[in-house]
């Protein structure tokens, strides 16, 4: 699976003005939920669920919250530029201000954890986060993140 499978235009926003993390896992489930599949309530509640397991905030200004639907047979993504860097218990310390968020179903083991390697492996490199901050529009975003590949491919 690649990214352009789980994510779609109308599920990148750039340069929202959120103030924590609980506004910026609300922008993101309100993304991920506008689809008649999910709701924005199922999504926020399964990205809280997993947040109070442990931070998803990668380092590097980078978060990557996700979580496991019942009621849903699709995998979603979502992608947030925020314009200024919240806390995010990062273990660097640093704000996060690039969000990409994914729900999948709750059978799909192999599934997320592939897909989050490869999200984690997209913010990993140095050039593609300077790219993504430095993008003028959510199109721009949309471009990068869909034709990026992965190393193993």
């Amino acid at each position: 699976m690649e990214l352009i499978d789980i994510l779609s235009p109308l599920r990148v926003a750039q340069n929202d003005t959120v103030t924590s993390k609980k506004r910026a896992l609300e922008l993101v489930s309100q993304l991920l939920g506008q689809d008649e599949v999910l709701t924005a309530q199922e999504v926020f509640e399964s990205l809280v669920a997993r947040e109070r397991l442990g931070t998803t905030a990668l380092g590097h200004g980078v978060a990557l919250p996700h979580g496991r639907l019942k009621q849903s047979n699709v995998t979603l993504g979502a992608f947030v530029q925020l314009t200024n860097g919240i806390d995010f218990d990062a273990a660097d310390r640093n704000p996060v201000d690039l969000l990409f968020a994914i729900v999948v179903p709750e059978s799909c083991n192999e599934e997320h954890l592939k897909l989050l390697a490869q999200i984690a492996e997209l913010f990993s490199d140095a050039d593609m986060r300077k790219k993504l901050r430095e993008a003028r529009n959510a199109d721009e975003l949309y471009a990068l993140l869909t034709q990026w590949k992965p190393q193993s491919q």
